[in-house]
């Protein structure tokens, strides 16, 4: 009786420890695949926020400007706004 008592708690402890190794596992792998999408994507956060930013430039710049979106006039000065990273050349781009 005191065997099989035993037995059942080192099966216990086993299992524990496979668990253990378990989570550890998958951390790392969660850790190593956001790793890659980081350098797979680098310009993903970018690529979130942009359409948002340009809308609102967009918009103030109709609020303060005062000119309607239909009506068309002659351009003298055009307004690049240019988004660049700092990765080097073209980086993630």
């Amino acid at each position: 009786m005191a065997g099989q008592l035993k037995e059942v708690r080192n099966r216990i402890k086993s299992i524990q420890n496979s668990q253990q190794i378990t989570k550890a596992m998958k951390m790392v792998s969660a850790a190593k695949l956001r790793r890659a999408q980081e350098l797979h994507y680098p310009d993903a956060p970018l690529r979130s926020k942009a359409p948002g930013t340009a809308q609102q430039y967009r918009q103030q710049l109709r609020r303060r400007s005062g000119l309607q979106p239909c009506r068309r006039t002659s351009v003298e000065k055009v307004l690049l706004i240019v988004i660049t990273s700092d990765r080097g050349l073209a980086g993630g781009l």
